[in-house]
């Protein structure tokens, strides 16, 4: 689904990344980590485009991104849904409307406009609600629920688009214990049940031992470790977050 191959990222003139390799496969469940300003949401976002290619080959889901075109990006980020720490919901509508709105390439303008949804429409966001629990929520307005609840719209939301790839930024940072479990529970399950990729920037290397199948560990730019979470040792994980990494730039 995407390999890297002594591939080097960045911003203008400026290289975050250098001499990645990696090749993600379909259905795995995979955790980035790494300290504030390592690269891990360059390398997330990278997915999706919009980051520069110095060096190197880079390829997703048989996109070529060091030359994409404007059509062809547009076709590839149909097929990869995003989850923000913040959420990015609309707060004044419902939480039937917000996961709706993640199905807006495949409804006329015109009737998304007046909200005039087909009942296969209502029924594949009925789906999508039950997935994440929220379905008792359904018109409920989005500022009226907790940040857990929020997460678990953006998740239906990112799902009404049938991705193969879902990219999650820091999902569960800003939820107490109880939500972010359930959070990642749902995360789990999505990928288990329906076989989608799921690449994650976590801040919690427990969660990410628990949940992921796989764990990129990112400092300085570069890859420092690659594996399962059998594998990770006191010793890697010191040097995963030794010393103090930049910052990125904003996007």
């Amino acid at each position: 689904m995407i390999k890297m191959k002594n591939l080097t990222l960045g911003y203008k003139k400026e290289k975050i990344l250098n001499k990645l390799n990696l090749k993600i496969k379909k259905g795995e469940f995979i955790g980035i980590i790494g300290p504030s300003g390592a690269g891990k949401s360059t390398l997330l976002m990278s997915v999706v485009g919009g980051i520069k290619v110095f060096d190197g080959h880079f390829e997703v889901l048989d996109y070529n991104m060091e030359n994409i075109k404007k059509k062809e990006l547009i076709k590839l980020r149909k097929q990869v849904g995003i989850i923000f720490q913040g959420y990015n919901l609309v707060d004044r509508l419902s939480v039937l409307d917000n996961v709706i709105s993640g199905m807006l390439k495949d409804i006329p303008m015109a009737r998304a406009i007046i909200k005039y949804y087909k009942e296969k429409e209502l029924k594949k966001v009925q789906k999508l609600m039950e997935i994440v629990d929220i379905q008792k929520h359904s018109l409920k307005r989005c500022d009226e629920l907790s940040g857990g609840q929020r997460q678990r719209v953006a998740i239906a939301r990112a799902l009404a688009s049938d991705p193969k790839i879902i990219l999650a930024d820091e999902p569960i940072s800003a939820l107490d214990q109880k939500s972010a479990e359930k959070v990642m529970k749902i995360l789990e399950k999505i990928n288990e049940d329906l076989k989608v990729t799921i690449i994650a920037n976590l801040h919690h290397l427990e969660i990410a031992n628990q949940y992921c199948h796989r764990i990129i560990g990112v400092n300085k730019g570069i890859i420092i470790f690659d594996g399962k979470p059998s594998e990770l040792t006191n010793e890697i994980i010191e040097k995963i977050y030794e010393g103090e990494a930049s910052e990125e730039p904003e996007e």
